[in-house]
């Protein structure tokens, strides 16, 4: 089921409407009836999936709890981590593999005649999955006590506004707020309103129309050069940041309407001034998983240079592999290591930066970003390249580079595309040092703050983009 969809339309406010109906005790058994159900809507025999992983991680919590003997748990803590891990692989990675290894066999001449498996990626199945190896991970470290409720740490597993795009939430903010009493909070409600209105606009209506001139163009690149792909390359970042923070957008709200606070997933990362400070602010719940339960326990910071750098891009590069079973996303990750890795070596980062060179950053920065975004979005290795190579075949006829691509791709309502990209960047840059959407509740003039709210729903109204598109990241 689809953020985006009229089934949701119908789905959410009936369970916002029973959630504050029945009494505080029941809330948590509506929260799991509901959320198996968001999941099962699309594909019903894979909850089978999400609870063996639930089950595995529950089982592993109770006995790490209850067993003192160090190697014992520690043997539970990798039973648990590698049947976890496991589904995942199976149906994530398992084909990848396989192609690896035989084309490793194919140097030595040697036919391996390998077996795939033709299995549909379960949705959301890389989000869950980490959620439950935090967990153990921190049962493991005696960091959290583990849940005694299994259908309590179900409903913290599945809840369905984080289940399939995240934020991938910590056991120790998620899991009390699933527990605790509630009272209806008309302010925490309206503020939720306000936050899905503004992640559908960035979803429908910026996302969704971009989409169709970077679907054009990625799906069938040899058919482009110049500008076309440039520009191609630049709707495709764009739009995979109003996509994917307006459903972290979306996922919020729903969540503040029911009384749950979800950790913040963005923070205006395009107007980061470092490839560190864009990690600081991209995927929050992602960059910080991988700190806390893979950097740190590499060694982070706290060996010697070389260590420290390796620790870095063994980090990203794994990320790169999270993302999907692709050499694509892997070169993907390592561009992002080793960028960070050279800011490490030749940038002084305790220096501050004003003015003119800030700016200067902050446009390197995103143009960086934009251009490894090609790994991430191209279908193969060779269409990247062929991206890379082509994207300013003929710049230097500005005019005639322009107009060929403009023409090449059919570009039409460039002015809504252009007011709708502004308003976005307005709205980011404020974010830089306010909360925009309290800022503008708190105004005085009740006529300023409706006509905000009425533009936005008009404009998701008459610009949102006529077919219904899924989330990118969905196929994670």
């Amino acid at each position: 089921m689809l953020f985006n969809s009229w089934q949701f339309g119908i789905f959410f406010p009936a369970v916002f409407i029973i959630y504050w109906l029945i009494p505080d005790k029941f809330r948590w058994v509506l929260l799991l009836i509901s959320s198996l159900y968001f999941y099962m809507s699309w594909n019903a025999k894979y909850i089978i999936l999400i609870l063996f992983t639930t089950f595995i991680s529950y089982i592993a919590g109770i006995l790490l709890n209850k067993i003192e003997n160090k190697p014992a748990r520690k043997f539970i803590l990798v039973f648990a981590l590698i049947s976890c891990l496991g589904v995942l692989f199976v149906f994530k990675y398992f084909n990848f593999a396989v192609q690896i290894l035989d084309d490793i066999f194919k140097i030595f001449a040697i036919k391996l005649h390998p077996i795939t498996l033709n299995l549909l990626l379960p949705v959301g199945i890389s989000f869950y999955t980490f959620q439950t190896l935090g967990y153990v991970i921190d049962v493991y470290k005696n960091k959290i006590e583990p849940e005694k409720n299994f259908g309590i740490y179900a409903t913290f597993i599945s809840f369905f506004p984080q289940l399939v795009a995240g934020p991938i939430e910590r056991t120790n903010n998620l899991l009390p707020q699933i527990k605790s009493a509630k009272k209806f909070n008309y302010e925490q409600t309206a503020y939720g309103i306000k936050l899905m209105t503004w992640g559908f606009f960035k979803k429908l209506v910026i996302a969704d129309n971009l989409a169709i001139y970077s679907d054009k163009i990625f799906n069938d690149v040899y058919k482009f050069h110049g500008f076309a792909l440039l520009f191609g390359i630049f709707a495709f970042t764009i739009q995979i940041y109003c996509d994917f923070s307006g459903y972290s957008d979306i996922a919020q709200g729903c969540s503040k309407m029911l009384g749950i606070n979800l950790m913040e997933n963005f923070k205006s990362p395009y107007f980061s001034s470092s490839i560190r400070e864009f990690w600081s602010r991209w995927h929050i719940s992602l960059s910080t998983w991988f700190r806390d339960y893979l950097y740190i326990p590499l060694g982070g910071n706290r060996v010697n240079k070389f260590r420290h750098n390796l620790n870095i891009f063994v980090t990203f590069l794994i990320s790169g592999l999270w993302h999907g079973a692709s050499w694509n996303f892997i070169i993907w990750g390592s561009i992002h290591g080793t960028a960070q890795i050279l800011e490490n070596i030749f940038i002084d980062k305790h220096k501050t930066h004003n003015g003119i060179n800030k700016f200067f950053r902050i446009l390197c920065v995103f143009i960086f970003c934009s251009l490894a975004w090609i790994f991430f979005r191209a279908n193969n290795f060779n269409e990247a390249i062929y991206i890379t190579k082509n994207f300013l075949n003929g710049i230097t006829n500005l005019k005639n580079y322009y107009c060929e691509g403009i023409e090449s791709i059919n570009l039409g309502g460039k002015k809504a595309l252009l007011f709708n990209a502004t308003l976005l960047g307005i709205y980011d840059y404020i974010s830089l040092k306010y909360n925009v959407i309290k800022k503008i509740t708190s105004n005085k003039y009740l006529i300023f703050r409706y006509l905000i709210y009425f533009g936005i729903i008009t404009a998701i109204l008459f610009f949102m983009a006529s077919n219904e598109v899924a989330f990118v990241y969905f196929q994670f």
